[in-house]
């Protein structure tokens, strides 16, 4: 019973901490890239991409529980090639040499994508 009591309670008071959190104040820091700075790179390649002249894109939300270490070096953007099996399109961000760190040398991240409406 007061284990139920205590996790009701623990509950209760994360609601308004999950409530506040966003992309858009999910920031890098010195240990982890923000999941907001992974979506600008995706952004950056769009516009690019939608510069072209080809078809119209939209980006969308990482996956929320993306967590990363920091990247030592400017993230790259590219599309996901279709070998990797993705089943609808999207944007790799790759980020060649994490800062040093236990888990992981590089990482890359799924943007996903939608063809914004009325694209050629």
């Amino acid at each position: 019973m007061l284990r139920s009591i205590v996790f009701i309670t623990a509950l209760t008071a994360c609601i308004p901490c999950l409530a506040s959190w966003s992309i858009e104040t999910d920031r890098s820091t010195p240990d982890k890239h923000g999941l907001f700075e992974i979506r600008e790179e995706a952004r950056r390649f769009i516009a690019q991409e939608n510069a072209k002249g080809h078809e119209r894109w939209d980006v969308l939300e990482p996956n929320a529980k993306v967590l990363v270490p920091r990247c030592a070096v400017p993230l790259q953007a590219q599309w996901t090639p279709k070998s990797l099996g993705r089943s609808k399109p999207s944007v790799m961000v790759i980020c060649t040499t994490a800062a040093p760190n236990a888990v992981m040398k590089g990482w890359d991240i799924f943007v996903p994508v939608k063809q914004k409406s009325g694209s050629p």
